[in-house]
């Protein structure tokens, strides 16, 4: 884990600005303490940067930028392959000599072995850039479900790439300006919609794609993998029976759990009461003791009212016998790291400050990477979007003509509504059809119709046009047999992808902390895609079958209620400008932040 920073020239003869490309490798300093790299190549027209958090092989032989001087190869690279054990192997097969223990060398021997194809080869989490000086090519990727980041500007024949987007900017020469789609996206859904970035110069490269630049051509983006594409999967056969499903459940998950416990450091867990990291710590254990630490947050405003976690999550660690550790986080711990959250936090997003926290705990007890549970309620139908959605679009779906009566009811009923109960309730007629559309309900921040309040008319007509939103959740739903898996699918595409673990990787790098997800994992659900999508899905109940007698039962058994997190109230008192209560006004106070 760590951050990446790189320029290329591509269609000018002048060097690039070896200044430019330190400043923006010093503005990631948190992402790799434990060492730093800059290279520039003996012609000038491209230069790498890394900052190192050294988790496998973090001898000196791991250190970054790596070449491979006999094929011209050099790499920056962000991430942990998993499997890259087997891969070495692999490379020894085809006669590549590998001089170090690192999964770093062993993106230089698959590219040197497969080219660009070698990404269909990789388990794991990553962004990186190779430079193959015979070609005179610059190749990087990002892995499939965007785990890490990989942000680039493309300006006046100059590519500038890192794993930020204040990185890129610190570096000087673009354009500061918002992003109108941007802005009226996290509006809408409460974080920033890739490809698009809050600054308008700066984009993301797409989860699952390769970028590839050749000296004096364009850049060519391509995709590898869609992860929407192995729930579209045709399903054959009978339906599993129970046993039959949670056995496939018990291999997948033991077979991840066991990858993503890869390291040549001590690996830890966020520990919460929820079946999803309870279960990871379970599958860890196998029967035995679990030789690792866990981490539990609780606030002070929550001790002891349901929202409070640490008892059970105690009593979790104390059945597998953990090293626990439960840390409590005040209004003044907040206070005093306020400015810090909202510097580290990339781009705006109403959520992640939990992570932020527990990732400062976790790191405090001497720990560089630990498990999460996110991504559990993906799979696992954990959402309420999964029984809401599907219900409301098998009410309305057949209705003739009810969509266009919904419109013109929400115009006339909207007002009122609004101030009587939530705005979304005017909009369930005209989004109810399609689950596309029930999703943006169900999700929704604001509702598309409510930007006039908060944005200029302008900025939302630009904004709406290029985002595409109700367009681009048809596509990512399309194909796919039932309900729940079109749920399924928004919710790893969108949500999961562009908070969650968008949230994880700033708020665990802003504390040099790696956070590896276990259920987020292209081998996990090809192995179990039908059981996602098909007719025979899984459910939370399958996952707590997984676990054994150790398990406490109140934990086996307790209703999920989500994280309450109240630093939206401590931000809120620690404001000049008080911002109103919710996640709206968070929202508006971290839009003023980015604009300021």
């Amino acid at each position: 884990m760590c951050g990446i920073a790189g320029i290329f020239s591509y269609a000018n003869d002048h060097p690039i600005d070896m200044a430019q490309l330190e400043r923006i490798e010093q503005a990631m300093i948190a992402r790799g303490p434990d060492g730093r790299g800059v290279w520039q190549s003996d012609h000038g027209r491209i230069g790498l940067a890394h900052r190192r958090l050294a988790i496998i092989d973090p001898t000196p032989s791991g250190a970054q930028p790596m070449h491979d001087s006999q094929r011209g190869l050099t790499i920056t690279y962000n991430g942990e392959i998993y499997n890259y054990r087997e891969l070495q192997e692999y490379l020894r097969s085809k006669g590549y000599e590998l001089r170090t223990d690192s999964d770093t060398e062993v993106l230089l021997g698959l590219y040197a072995v497969d080219g660009p194809d070698m990404t269909n080869r990789l388990r794991g989490m990553f962004a990186f850039a190779i430079w193959d000086e015979q070609n005179r090519t610059c190749f990087a990727a990002r892995d499939p479900y965007g785990i890490k980041p990989f942000y680039y500007a493309d300006q006046d024949g100059c590519l500038r790439f890192a794993s930020t987007v204040k990185a890129l900017m610190a570096g000087g020469d673009l354009p500061d300006d918002l992003d109108p789609a941007a802005q009226v996206g996290f509006l809408l859904l409460g974080y920033v919609p890739e490809p698009n970035t809050i600054r308008a110069a700066i984009s993301s490269l797409p989860a699952g794609h390769s970028l590839t630049i050749c000296e004096g051509g364009q850049p060519r983006i391509e995709e590898f993998c869609r992860i929407t594409d192995l729930l579209r999967r045709p399903i054959e056969g009978p339906p599993p029976s129970l046993e039959e499903r949670r056995e496939r459940l018990r291999d997948a998950l033991e077979d991840s759990v066991a990858h993503h416990m890869v390291a040549d450091v001590p690996v830890g867990f966020f520990l919460s009461a929820g079946l999803d990291s309870t279960a990871l710590v379970s599958l860890a254990g196998r029967g035995g003791s679990v030789d690792a630490k866990t981490v539990t947050l609780c606030f002070d405003a929550t001790r002891g009212t349901r929202f409070d976690e640490s008892e059970l999550a105690e009593m979790v660690g104390n059945a597998y016998g953990t090293e626990h550790h439960t840390v409590e986080i005040k209004q003044s711990d907040f206070a005093e790291d306020r400015d810090r959250v909202l510097a580290a936090m990339d781009q705006p997003s109403t959520d992640g400050v939990n992570t932020y926290f527990v990732s400062k705990a976790v790191r405090s007890i001497g720990l560089k990477t630990a498990l999460s549970g996110a991504g559990g309620d993906e799979i696992l139908a954990g959402y309420e979007s999964f029984d809401q959605i599907p219900r409301l679009v098998r009410r309305l779906r057949h209705v003739p003509g009810v969509a266009t009566f919904g419109k013109g009811f929400r115009i006339v009923s909207g007002p009122l509504i609004r101030r009587l109960t939530s705005p979304k309730f005017a909009g369930l007629f005209e989004y109810g059809t399609t689950v596309a559309d029930a999703y943006i309900l169900r999700r929704g921040l604001y509702m598309p119709w409510e930007l006039t309040s908060v944005l200029d008319p302008e900025i939302i007509k630009s904004g709406w046009e290029t985002l595409n939103l109700p367009g681009r959740l048809r596509h990512d739903s399309a194909g796919i047999g039932t309900l729940e898996g079109q749920v399924a699918a928004l919710e790893a595409s969108w949500y999961l992808r562009g908070q969650l673990l968008r949230d994880a990787d700033w708020a665990g790098m802003a504390n040099s902390l790696e956070i590896r997800v276990p259920f987020v994992d292209r081998v996990l659900l090809d192995r179990i895609s039908d059981l996602v999508a098909g007719p025979a899905r899984l459910t939370k109940q399958d996952l707590a079958a997984l676990t054994d007698n150790r398990m406490p039962e109140a934990v086996r058994t307790r209703q999920k209620t989500g994280f309450h997190v109240p630093v939206r109230d401590w931000i809120a008192e620690g404001a000049e400008n008080k911002p109103e209560r919710g996640l709206r006004g968070w929202a508006r106070f971290l839009l003023d932040q980015v604009d300021a």
